[in-house]
């Protein structure tokens, strides 16, 4: 990993992954500048580091006045922002595009004929290549592909962004990198951080730190389709060290997958946070979600193991057992955002 007097931009850096890579990079050397730019809709400020060398400016990349403020003296650019996630697009697809597929465009568009980058990364995401089935699954490769048939706008979002990332490289020689995500999990998730979207998923918006709050308090784990789906998890720290991978040994113009290798049914998480937590939550079974078609998936790790020579290092054991003492540990932050958004479902009578 090398900084060294380099200025970096990570646009969603006070977001879960965002704030984990903003702390990972000031911490690689001490001469490297870091500004963020993120507009706080899945964030808190308090996410983000006190550091000289961390520059925040609050807004979203879509606005021109927030552009302004981006110069062409930038030598690599993170884009890790996003509009969380898929039930919250399915609820508003318009705020989705606004917060999912604008960012992208107007980002690249403003930095197109930068001449000092040398990456740009995108967070794209495994889902929205991955076959569609619920059946064995077969690891998901690198390919130039998709289905016309998406399960949410946030999936389209995430593939129309890998689409321009390929234009604009092609076009501007804007030299981008696409780095699939897998599901990302661990330390710095707060539960309902940032502004109401307008549903539970607000909240609960991911398995895995619902999952680790529901079996702290003994209360009962969802389980939808008896929890046959399967999810590639990886640790955020490994998830961190994808993409400065991408970003330092990425080749311009190619897509990366940023996973473990490993399936994991979301049956096995429940029972194993249950275990690790020591407490008596109880299954609650639930029919399938009748939007998700995603339903055993991972991703292959052979293409970023040769050419970026990344690896995930922290198996899922270590990594559940990590997240839930975070957890325990920040666990007045997390309520203070649960409870912010639980009244905003009681007065629209959700809760």
């Amino acid at each position: 990993m090398n900084f060294e007097d380099k200025n970096v931009l990570i646009v969603g850096g006070a977001g879960f992954v965002g704030s984990n890579l903003t702390k990972m990079i000031l911490n690689s050397c001490n001469s490297v500048t870091v500004t963020v730019v993120d507009n706080l809709m899945s964030a808190e400020k308090t996410n983000l580091p006190e550091n000289n060398r961390l520059t925040f400016i609050e807004g979203s990349i879509t606005d021109d006045k927030v552009l302004a403020q981006i110069k062409d003296n930038l030598d690599y650019i993170f884009h890790v922002a996003t509009y969380h996630g898929n039930q919250s697009s399915i609820h508003n697809p318009i705020a989705d595009h606004d917060n999912n597929t604008l960012t992208t465009l107007k980002l690249f568009e403003h930095i197109k004929h930068f001449t000092k980058l040398k990456k740009l990364v995108y967070s794209s995401a495994g889902c929205s290549v991955a076959e569609k089935t619920f059946d064995e699954a077969s690891a998901t490769e690198e390919k130039e592909y998709t289905s016309i048939k998406h399960d949410s706008p946030y999936s389209i979002s995430k593939i129309i962004g890998e689409f321009y990332s390929v234009y604009y490289f092609g076009q501007h020689k804007l030299p981008t990198v696409r780095a699939r995500f897998q599901n990302v999990y661990g330390p710095g998730e707060v539960l309902g951080a940032g502004q109401w979207r307008g549903t539970p998923a607000s909240v609960w918006r991911n398995v895995t730190p619902t999952f680790v709050y529901k079996a702290m308090h003994g209360l009962p784990i969802p389980l939808e389709n008896e929890g046959i789906a399967t999810r590639d998890f990886i640790y955020v720290e490994d998830i961190c060290r994808g993409l400065i991978a991408c970003a330092l040994k990425g080749k311009a113009g190619e897509v990366y997958n940023i996973a473990s290798g490993k399936e994991t049914t979301i049956a096995e998480l429940a029972n194993t946070l249950i275990s690790l937590t020591g407490n008596k939550s109880v299954i609650e079974h639930l029919p399938k979600r009748p939007w998700d078609n995603s339903g055993k998936r991972y991703g292959s790790t052979e293409k970023s193991k040769r050419e970026l020579g990344f690896e995930a290092t922290i198996d899922l054991a270590e990594g559940l057992k990590n997240t839930v003492e975070w957890t325990k540990e920040n666990l007045s932050i997390i309520q203070k955002n649960i409870d912010k958004h639980n009244a905003k479902m009681k007065e629209i009578g959700a809760l």
